[in-house]
């Protein structure tokens, strides 16, 4: 359970107490590392109370951060499970179709990250970015991606 606190002085703050998943009780981070490949946060925390140690992963909540103009120009919320899905199926000719689809997808948002203004992006970028990356990784799902993801 996540409990955050919001302190508005001249700056808003967060804080974030991580209870323990088996008794409730308050725990301390023991180690944290960032991932920059899928920009996320590992970190190993320890109850203080029962002392048991697990790992929890943060990551960004696109859908609430990012939208997403479509072709009729409608806004939509950014799904990263669609991009995955969409990769698997370009890539379903490899046998590590879904891990390269995962891997794929954390470069490609990466990549779009300087793209979106304002929280928004155009459905053509988000194209454009995933041809260029599936095209250095696979020509052949590039080409799949390109049939099924055409530009005007």
């Amino acid at each position: 359970m996540l409990t955050w606190f919001i302190i508005n002085f001249s700056k808003q703050v967060n804080v974030v107490i991580m209870n323990c998943m088996n008794c409730d009780g308050n725990t301390k981070v023991k180690n944290s590392r960032h991932q920059v490949r899928s920009n996320q946060v590992w970190r190993r925390r320890q109850c203080l109370k029962c002392k048991a140690v697990f790992t929890t992963e943060e990551t960004i909540y696109y859908q609430a951060a990012w939208l997403v103009r479509d072709k009729l120009g409608a806004y939509m919320p950014f799904m990263p499970d669609k991009l995955v899905l969409s990769l698997n199926k370009s890539l379903q000719h490899r046998p590590t179709a879904l891990s390269d689809a995962i891997g794929l997808s954390h470069t490609i948002i990466r990549k779009l990250q300087p793209q979106f203004t304002d929280g928004m992006i155009d459905n053509k970028a988000i194209v454009q970015v995933t041809q260029v990356a599936l095209n250095r990784f696979d020509h052949a799902a590039s080409v799949h991606y390109e049939a099924h993801h055409r530009l005007p």
